[in-house]
């Protein structure tokens, strides 16, 4: 169940009211009269089934209640209730299916910010995989993907191509191209102080590495494997199972591609710092194709299910799912 506070214009609120009521799988209603002030408004609260929870927004922002009010949306860790049972069984759907857009929207345009935060990370992440890289550690190698942030950003290229938003895409597509321009830049320089330093040698990099040669050597697999991780990881954002996203980051070549083109690129080694290139954009393109496609076939499924989200015209709404206060 997902938690829904509003303040909504008080010319508009019996119109909520209808709208919510309406709405399939909505309990726990209050209204409490007058009590906002910045906007000026009536709070409206209500619990709602996550799966119904898409098509509830969607109606609230055509009464224009984002505009001249408020809506916030939070999760309900644990809700003892009847009558949430009651609108969970109402319905259709899983929730662990459902996916909210706007959530998705705000989620993946927060982890898709170009901030010194999100550049520290990848830069960071590049570097710990560089020295995987030298020492041929597969161990570093995952920790390195681990840390990367980049999913953030390729997620948002994802939600605002199929959500028609170019800011949102746009936004997302400079975070990541100025991310990994930071990180390999940043790495490089990295690389040259370490081998001044007598850490890393250039026979560390050409040397047999049965551990992390593959990094530079794409082939069919990398792009299969970046698809695959694709539609995971958007599974990922898009249901409640969150966790799934660590492991779609250890499962992707784009850090560690990153890192040692950077190496090579120190050393000079152009054809492993090409190779590195082509295995960091196959990732990338891999996980933007599944993504894109995965959100698409989405958001097809659930708009075959907008029709059961609303109870037809005359259908008594069932009062155990609906608790009304004023105040």
């Amino acid at each position: 169940m997902l938690h829904l506070r509003m303040i909504v214009p008080a010319d508009r609120t019996e119109a909520v009211l209808d709208l919510i009521g309406e709405t399939v799988g909505t309990a726990h209603l209050a209204v409490v009269s007058g009590a906002a002030r910045d906007p000026v408004g009536d709070i409206v609260l209500c619990d709602v089934a996550r799966e119904a929870c898409d098509e509830l927004l969607h109606r609230l922002r055509k009464l224009g209640i984002d505009k001249d009010g408020s809506i916030a949306v939070g999760d309900i860790g644990v809700s003892l209730s009847e009558r949430a049972e009651h609108a969970e069984r109402e319905a259709p759907g899983e929730g662990a299916d459902a996916v909210v857009w706007e959530q998705l929207t705000e989620a993946t345009h927060e982890e898709s910010t170009l901030s010194y935060t999100y550049l520290l990370f990848i830069c960071l992440a590049t570097m710990i995989a560089a020295c995987g890289v030298v020492l041929d550690n597969a161990v570093l190698i995952v920790g390195a993907m681990a840390v990367g942030p980049e999913f953030g950003p390729l997620a948002g290229i994802c939600t605002g191509l199929v959500r028609r938003a170019p800011r949102l895409a746009w936004r997302s597509l400079n975070a990541l191209l100025v991310g990994f321009a930071a990180a390999i830049v940043t790495t490089t320089l990295f690389s040259l102080l370490m081998d001044a330093t007598g850490q890393f040698e250039v026979s560390m990099l050409n040397e047999p590495r049965p551990n992390t040669g593959f990094i530079w050597q794409p082939d069919p697999f990398s792009f299969v494997v970046a698809v695959l991780a694709g539609v995971a990881g958007m599974l990922s954002l898009t249901s409640a199972k969150s966790g799934a996203l660590v492991g779609v980051a250890i499962s992707v070549t784009t850090v560690p591609a990153a890192a040692n083109a950077a190496v090579a690129l120190s050393y000079g080694e152009l054809g492993q710092m090409w190779g590195s290139v082509e295995q960091l954009l196959l990732n990338l393109l891999g996980i933007i194709v599944a993504g894109v496609l995965t959100l698409a076939c989405w958001k097809v499924l659930w708009r075959t299910q907008r029709g059961r989200m609303t109870r037809p015209p005359g259908t008594p709404q069932d009062t155990s799912a609906r608790d009304v206060g004023k105040s």
